[in-house]
């Protein structure tokens, strides 16, 4: 799995002019299915997320988790985060899971998050769709499991 983690203090998910999710102070996660994910690498994916120290304490480091700060994940599907890029201008997906093949595993790191007391949103998997946010620092982190 491939996750983009973006510390927010505001971020939200449009589908067809409509807000569909939106959260405060958290987590914006992209995540991005990949050939070789496995159900144990959506439970992993999700216990390092829960579990992330980068919001500040009372010091000013990055000392604080989600459940420290109250904070909340919006989940969106990014097919394009199995993208190869290595050759041409044209990114190549053989390496990214087909929606039918990677539902299951964005389904699995959501309930595995929620399980965890996660508050999560998500946005539409397979829709097109508006992602608006807020980065906080900006903080930003890339995460394979």
């Amino acid at each position: 799995m491939k996750l983009v983690i973006q510390r927010v203090s505001d971020a939200r998910v449009d589908v067809r002019g409509e807000t569909v999710a939106r959260i405060g102070s958290g987590f914006l996660v992209l995540l991005g299915a990949v050939a070789g994910d496995t159900p144990a690498a959506a439970d992993e994916a999700a216990r390092k997320v829960a579990g992330l120290r980068v919001f500040e304490d009372e010091a000013g480091r990055m000392n604080r988790d989600l459940a420290a700060v109250g904070g909340s994940v919006l989940v969106v599907s990014q097919f394009t985060l199995g993208a190869d890029l290595s050759r041409g201008r044209r990114p190549g997906f053989d390496g990214a899971l087909p929606g039918e093949a990677a539902r299951p595993l964005y389904e699995r790191f959501v309930e595995a998050l929620r399980a965890a007391g996660v508050p999560v949103e998500t946005g539409v998997f397979g829709e097109m769709m508006q992602v608006s946010l807020v980065n906080d620092g900006p903080a930003t982190f890339l995460l394979e499991v």
